[in-house]
């Protein structure tokens, strides 16, 4: 894509604003895959780090929990919406490309990734949805976790209470006597 030949401006057809969408197509892929090379070889070093510490605590302190929303970008970039231009990007090629030699080659790619681009969005959303339910799933989880443990700690607090006063008074006894 980089290297495409185009014709020079005087022998071809191809409407200008379309090579203008080629061009600023093409920047936005390479810049957002860059932007999300960059986030990702500033994190990755710090996460394996992490990974191999053997204190539960040090994990907290570690930089990758507090920007996990530049890794989330970095996935969404790359992933998301690098595919998205790169499905686009294969459309106005063909655009550039075909545009001069036959107007129905150039639909006839429009036509392949239009369906394309319909799966693709659709297994990208349901994608996402199941990640999310699923963390959803795991907080509710570990909440319900807490909530147990809490009530088992309030009557163990109950019991070590009763048990206190019940010993206090056996201790009162023995010293009455």
């Amino acid at each position: 894509m980089v290297e495409v030949q185009l014709n020079p401006p005087e022998s071809t057809k191809v409407p200008p604003s379309m090579l203008v969408a080629f061009t600023v197509c093409t920047t936005l892929l390479v810049a957002v895959h860059m932007l999300a090379l960059m986030i990702s070889t500033c994190i990755l070093p710090n996460i394996e780090a992490v990974g191999n510490l053997h204190s539960i605590a040090l994990v907290h302190e570690s930089p990758h929990e507090r920007l996990h929303w530049y890794i989330e970008i970095a996935w969404a970039f790359s992933t998301l919406l690098g595919l998205i231009l790169f499905l686009v990007e294969i459309a106005i090629l063909c655009w550039v490309k075909f545009y001069d030699l036959s107007v129905t080659a150039a639909w006839s790619a429009c036509v392949v990734l239009i369906p394309v681009m319909i799966v693709f969005l659709a297994f990208a959303i349901h994608f996402y949805m199941s990640l999310a339910n699923h963390k959803y799933e795991v907080t509710v989880t570990g909440i319900k976790e807490l909530e147990a443990l809490n009530a088992r700690m309030n009557n163990l607090t109950l019991l070590d209470q009763e048990q206190s006063a019940i010993m206090c008074m056996n201790c009162a006894r023995v010293h009455c006597e």
